[in-house]
């Protein structure tokens, strides 16, 4: 059988130190209103506002939190009511989410339920979403450059999916100076999810030759430099392999399933208040050991494995082992505690094992688990 895959991302990067200085050139032929995301922090966003045409109508809308079913719905409205012609995003993986999900449902008839995977109709977009810039000031989710956006129902608890292949920002605007000011605590759980999006592509059963290429050159740009950033945030090399390596990693899963870390992470950060990348960090050892014990117990390859752990460890001499004892030390390192310290009990292990066997990310775990094994990664993270 001949190789075969597709590939697509944001309709433009820019990428570098102080790119967002190119924002004002790119919204004069968007329009004349934009629709400002950002997170509760909206100082932070005055960069940006400074460097805007005076006759810019702006509408600012707060993603606080997490985005939210309720707050894309009331994102939507305010963006019809005032007419804007497009959205930017300036923020952090969630603001970047939020301002995807409002572009797409602005657009489009319905209610987001009708649109949401999972829990909702997951009907297709029928318009093609507002217009949009994406401008992260985090290097972890990647939502520059993917075609999808996590939002949390409180109603049901769990963290669902809209996607749609019209989605991808029309700009992505990466700089890098954007995240110097991060704090130690933000960098290290933002950071170590762009490394599981990087790492979980690389061994999916989905994978290709082009996401390995992308996501060999991020895995090696961020397990020098996650550490280094974290310890100091104005490291400009740091902070630059950093960000290019979310937007890569971004970029993988946008076009390949992910694995059983995003599997129990969509549902586990929908039941509770634990930050997406503290709970990737959790899981990160135990899933890499588990995928290598039944893959081998099945007389299947674990080459991709033992290449990562080169990767990560910078020695060819690695073994595939090597991995899960090079994420352990990471995570100390970065200090992230563990899931019992959230709040977590053993009570909650079979909703959750319920809920992450049926998400989308674990469709593209290396090899399929079943619930004893889901089971063993939740005390072996505990």
């Amino acid at each position: 059988m001949g190789l075969n895959f597709s590939f697509a991302t944001a309709s433009q990067i820019l990428f570098g130190n102080h790119s967002l200085e190119k924002v004002p050139g790119l919204v004069s032929k968007m329009g004349n209103k934009i629709l400002l995301v950002t997170g509760k922090n909206t100082e932070r966003a005055e960069v940006l506002i400074k460097l805007l045409p005076t006759e810019m109508e702006i509408t600012g809308f707060k993603i606080e939190s997490e985005p939210s079913t309720v707050m894309i719905e009331q994102g939507a409205k305010i963006a019809r009511e005032n007419n804007c012609e497009m959205v930017v995003g300036f923020g952090g993986g969630s603001v970047i989410d939020g301002a995807k999900a409002i572009a797409a449902l602005a657009s489009n008839e319905g209610e987001l339920m009708d649109y949401l995977e999972v829990i909702g109709k997951g009907k297709a977009l029928e318009r093609a979403p507002l217009p949009s810039i994406a401008i992260p000031t985090t290097s972890g989710t990647g939502a520059e450059v993917t075609k999808n956006s996590v939002i949390k129902s409180l109603e049901h608890n769990v963290k669902v999916s809209l996607r749609s292949d019209l989605m991808y920002p029309n700009v992505a605007v990466v700089d890098p100076v954007l995240t110097y000011s991060l704090s130690p605590k933000l960098t290290a759980s933002t950071g170590v999810d762009a490394l599981t999006h990087l790492l979980e592509t690389f061994v999916s059963n989905q994978s290709n030759p082009f996401i390995d290429m992308i996501c060999r050159e991020g895995l090696y740009r961020i397990s020098r430099s996650l550490v280094k950033a974290y310890k100091n945030g104005n490291d400009e090399q740091a902070r630059t392999d950093m960000a290019m390596a979310s937007m890569w990693g971004g970029m993988a899963l946008a076009n390949v399933k992910l694995g059983a870390v995003h599997g129990f992470a969509g549902p586990m950060g929908g039941m509770f208040s634990i930050p997406h990348g503290e709970i990737c960090a959790c899981l990160m050892a135990a899933v890499i050991q588990i995928n290598i014990e039944v893959l081998t117990e099945q007389g299947q390859n674990i080459e991709k494995f033992t290449e990562l752990a080169k990767i990560l460890t910078g020695s060819d001499l690695a073994k595939a082992e090597d991995a899960i004892v090079w994420a352990d030390n990471l995570i100390g390192e970065l200090k992230i505690p563990s899931l019992s310290q959230f709040g977590l009990t053993e009570n909650d292990f079979p909703e959750l094992i319920q809920k992450a066997k049926v998400s989308s990310s674990m469709k593209g775990n290396p090899v399929e688990l079943n619930d004893e094994q889901l089971r063993w990664i939740l005390d072996k993270s505990f």
